[in-house]
């Protein structure tokens, strides 16, 4: 298995791209924007860069790493010769069920597909194809040069040896493959997110302030990074999505999303993409600051 495809080129389909690339695969990055793809390119050069400079990569290899990744605007040009097929979209059920169905039809029987979805049940994608077998969910963490762990995640109806090959490729990666079954959130999530939005209602419910959260966290549990500021780095977005699918899924009210969540994203306050969440993340400062509202 050598020849990768992966389809979407953003923060997480660069970092799938550039991981696969590293280590000596022939990537294919997909997306529908040529845009978007050239700005994927220089962000996994930059990337690269940083790497180079802490040790883990040569210039040479830099080099080689970048020869490894075409990009293609065209879904069926750039899965074609696949052996894998890694969907790296926005966590929405109905475009992703869109993408399987055109992957189902341009794919080699043989290709498997794998979605990074972080909520999304892996059965229903693999509904929406005739080879269900073959459909599995590898959820990377962002970053994904940087996280070692990958959620591998079975659907009802994905075949062991689909499991073996996804645990193994992961494994080349130099990633700690987990194998969970397929519930909404499936692990990662399903703590994570509950955390994030009992931290979002003590925010809204002025317990404490947004830093004396994270800190509590950091220093009273040993987090690397607080949970708003987690959020943040996430996308308030994609919580919000995750959110809602625990909720729908469960159909418990310990996963509905906080009021302040939900203002937040339809203001347009998305985290550290749109430069500006919990913190503010378009400055310059040299230390994290709260976001204005906040203060």
């Amino acid at each position: 298995m050598k020849n990768i495809s992966v389809i979407g080129s953003g923060t997480m389909g660069n970092g799938i791209a550039h991981i696969f690339a590293q280590n000596e695969f022939r990537v294919n990055l997909i997306d529908v924007s040529s845009q978007a793809l050239e700005k994927a390119l220089l962000t996994i050069s930059g990337n690269y860069d940083r790497q180079i400079k802490k040790g883990i990569l040569n210039e040479a290899r830099k080099k080689q790493a970048l020869m490894n990744i075409s990009t293609h605007t065209s879904v069926e040009e750039g899965i074609a010769d696949a052996d894998l097929v890694i969907e790296a979209i926005t966590e929405d059920l109905k475009i992703k069920m869109e993408i399987f169905k055109e992957l189902d039809q341009y794919s080699s029987p043989d290709c498997i597909l794998a979605s990074n979805t972080s909520s999304i049940s892996i059965t229903r994608l693999a509904s929406g194809t005739d080879k269900p077998d073959k459909v599995i969910g590898m959820h990377f963490m962002n970053p994904v040069p940087v996280m070692q762990l990958v959620e591998i995640i079975r659907g009802y109806n994905t075949s062991e040896d689909t499991a073996r090959q996804i645990v193994g490729i992961a494994e080349k990666l130099g990633k700690i493959p987990v194998e969970v079954n397929d519930y909404p959130g499936f692990v990662s999530n399903r703590i994570l997110m509950p955390m994030i939005n009992e931290a979002i209602y003590i925010l809204f419910q002025g317990i404490a302030g947004v830093k004396e959260i994270d800190m509590v966290m950091k220093m009273g549990m040993a987090h690397p990074m607080g949970p708003l500021q987690l959020a943040d780095f996430i996308g308030l977005d994609v919580c919000l999505s995750i959110l809602k699918v625990l909720q729908e899924g469960f159909g418990e009210a310990k996963y509905a999303p906080c009021p302040l969540l939900v203002k937040m994203v339809e203001g347009g306050h998305l985290g550290k993409k749109s430069g500006s969440g919990f913190y503010n993340w378009s400055g310059d400062a040299k230390e994290l600051q709260v976001a204005g509202r906040f203060k």
